[in-house]
């Protein structure tokens, strides 16, 4: 409360259905708005041109960040930096498993989509898990390349 979210609603899980969890991620925000609504009349503030309003302006748009933290060892042993250009092509954002700034713990990494703006939840959920399936399998292979497998 009162960083740069006023309030965050979250789903996550260990495993790997993103859908279960975006399907429960829907359901709550509905519950929210209703609640809201119902308790003082008011809904969130959305924009059809720019989408929900927030007020940390680089979560203008859908406001979602879809993410997994996954295991790149092989990425890991090409370096952050190589990783994070492989992730903008992809439109994807490489962080630690501590938060944005927290620092990354091992080869774990939190990959999540990059954009909030101009396109839907369900482009951005599909986005991350396309994105996330070619960092995997770039993955096996540069393990193979320096003999981690």
């Amino acid at each position: 409360v009162n960083e740069e979210d006023q309030f965050r609603i979250i789903s996550m899980q260990k495993g790997g259905d993103v859908k279960g969890v975006f399907e429960r991620l829907a359901r709550g925000i509905q519950t929210v708005a209703n609640s809201v609504k119902g308790e003082c009349g008011k809904e969130f503030m959305r924009s059809d041109k720019f989408g929900y309003i927030h007020t940390c302006p680089t979560n203008l748009g859908t406001g979602m960040r879809a993410s997994v933290h996954i295991d790149l060892p092989g990425w890991n042993k090409e370096g952050l930096d190589k990783l994070k250009a492989r992730c903008e092509e992809l439109a994807l954002q490489p962080r630690g498993t501590r938060g944005e700034s927290g620092g990354q713990t091992g080869h774990t990494y939190d990959i999540s989509n990059k954009h909030r703006l101009g396109y839907s939840e369900v482009q951005l959920v599909q986005t991350m898990i396309d994105g996330v399936n070619k960092l995997y399998d770039e993955d096996l292979k540069l393990q193979e390349k320096h003999g981690l497998k």
